[in-house]
């Protein structure tokens, strides 16, 4: 049996409270007023665009811009292109007006045109601070929402990778169902802080998502947009709040009688109708998972952005989701079988871990390639903004995340060989889970803070937080139950599992004979 050791109990908590910390900090520290915003603003100069945009996607979150769903298409797509405007913009908008005072000093009604142009100029620079001040407020609860999902999404499709392993029947992976069941157990601590963030989102605590702005459905207000309430049926707070329930519901509700069930098998009297109880339960499941995964993320991310919308945003972030869980599944079993509380673990299982995140990562760039190149190449306007604010703001998240996700894993884990070595395998991971978060990061952060992004306290003490919590919580479960399935019907296929290639092409025998 495996005991949770006090020191990494201890790094966990530490990890936890430092996180508490740092969160508690970037809202303390977060602007109160126009003017610190401005000047948080001027200071946060990340190289890749403008932080201090004048108009993205994210300004009818506020109230503050929705007249773009008044406009043309081709306006539109002009505006988002000029998302990125600077302070030397400013400058120069305010030399026009300088130049036009100038030009009308000698004109009769010269009084009334300067009076026009200061005017147009104070209300510009007054809804520029203003949309600012709200992009940086929300800093510190997209930092926090970023952390949370990406944990959230490696827990649940932990859970729907073993629940495919037992619908498939699987031989090989019997040994490290253990390992899966204990990352599951986080999805219950990171669906209760799902559960409050939805709740806080719907009482108005935060401006995350422009379609909950007020005035936005009122055909009578001047925040009215148009485009959002053809979607009204459903973009609204009440169905929204109703769904989310739903999701976290059945998720955690297939992974509590799961968990019970596997522990049963061990001692059962009948395994075999436990097993196949165990089987029906997971294939209701993968069936729900696969539309409420759909479902939650265009509600949690696309929803983001509610002018826009992808066909193939839920395989998307499902591919970047899977990856990552494999990825974790392969760290944490590494590490048990150090610690040597993983006996029947052999090379075998750890190169197929391998394979599968190598294989996920062709997977995740398939469907990168095919929502981009389609978007692209369409060159609809309500499709390009989303890429064209990311390209304009994020260059260098955006082409960075691409070589994490996509070259370095093809480079490293290609080789048979290396797929069965740990270390690389937790080089090429590190990568991986670096690389996803990056793009977790710019699926959410552009629709939330625009141009006014960052990476620094918030990002890490939210990630540091979770981190803690995922430790914690899936070492604390493995520490409760035999670490080997003793009742499952196809252990003893697992524990003599062997990759055929690795030993022959490695010309090493290390004592297990293959499956035939």
């Amino acid at each position: 049996m495996y005991k949770f050791s006090g020191k990494l109990k201890t790094f966990s908590i530490v990890l936890i409270l430092l996180g508490v910390l740092g969160i508690g900090f970037s809202f303390y520290s977060s602007p109160s007023t126009v003017e610190e915003a401005m000047e948080m603003a001027s200071s946060n100069d990340h190289g890749d665009g403008h932080g201090d945009n004048h108009g993205d996607s994210h300004s009818d979150s506020h109230g503050d811009s929705h007249s773009d769903s008044h406009e043309t298409s081709h306006n539109k797509t002009s505006k988002e292109m000029h998302s990125a405007e600077t302070h030397v913009a400013q400058d120069s908008h305010n030399k026009e007006h300088d130049e036009l005072k100038d030009k009308h000093t000698s004109d009769d009604h010269s009084s009334n045109e300067h009076a026009t142009i200061d005017s147009h100029g104070g209300d510009h620079d007054a809804a520029h601070g203003e949309h600012v001040l709200h992009q940086l407020q929300n800093r510190p609860w997209s930092a926090v929402y970023v952390a949370l999902l990406f944990f959230l999404g490696i827990s649940l499709l932990a859970l729907a990778f073993y629940a495919s392993q037992r619908v498939a029947q699987a031989g090989w992976s019997i040994v490290l169902f253990r390992v899966m069941e204990a990352i599951t157990a986080n999805l219950v601590p990171t669906s209760i802080i799902m559960l409050i963030m939805i709740i806080l989102t719907a009482l108005h605590s935060n401006h995350l998502f422009t379609w909950m702005g007020e005035g936005v459905f009122d055909k009578a207000s001047e925040n009215f947009d148009a485009i959002v309430y053809g979607k009204k049926a459903w973009l609204n707070v009440p169905w929204w709040v109703i769904r989310s329930v739903f999701y976290l519901l059945i998720w955690n509700t297939y992974r509590w009688f799961i968990r019970r069930n596997s522990i049963k098998e061990d001692t059962a009297n009948d395994a075999y109708k436990t097993y196949k109880r165990n089987y029906n339960m997971s294939v209701v499941f993968l069936f729900l998972f696969m539309i409420t995964e759909s479902m939650s993320v265009w509600d949690w991310i696309m929803g983001l952005d509610p002018h826009w919308f992808s066909t193939l945003f839920g395989w998307y972030v499902l591919a970047t989701f899977l990856v990552s869980a494999i990825t974790v599944i392969a760290f944490v079993t590494i590490y048990l079988r150090s610690k040597g509380f993983l006996p029947k673990v052999n090379d075998s299982h750890i190169h197929d871990l391998a394979k599968f995140m190598f294989g996920f990562s062709v997977f995740w760039t398939y469907l990168w390639f095919a929502q981009f190149m389609l978007i692209w190449y369409a060159d609809i306007p309500e499709e390009t903004t989303y890429f064209v604010l990311r390209f304009t703001e994020y260059k260098t998240l955006f082409l960075s995340m691409l070589v994490m996700n996509f070259f370095f894993p093809i480079l490293l884990l290609i080789n048979s060989d290396f797929k069965s070595r740990p270390w690389f395998v937790v080089i090429g991971g590190l990568v991986i889970l670096a690389g996803h978060y990056v793009d977790l990061f710019i699926m959410i952060m552009p629709g939330t803070v625009g141009g006014s992004w960052s990476f620094g306290i918030p990002e890490i003490s939210s990630t540091c937080f979770f981190l803690g919590i995922f430790i914690y919580t899936v070492f604390s479960a493995f520490s409760k139950v035999n670490p080997v399935p003793t009742g499952n019907p196809f252990l003893h296929e697992s524990e003599h599992y062997h990759y055929y290639n690795i030993e022959h092409h490695s010309g090493e025998d290390n004592g297990h004979q293959s499956i035939q």
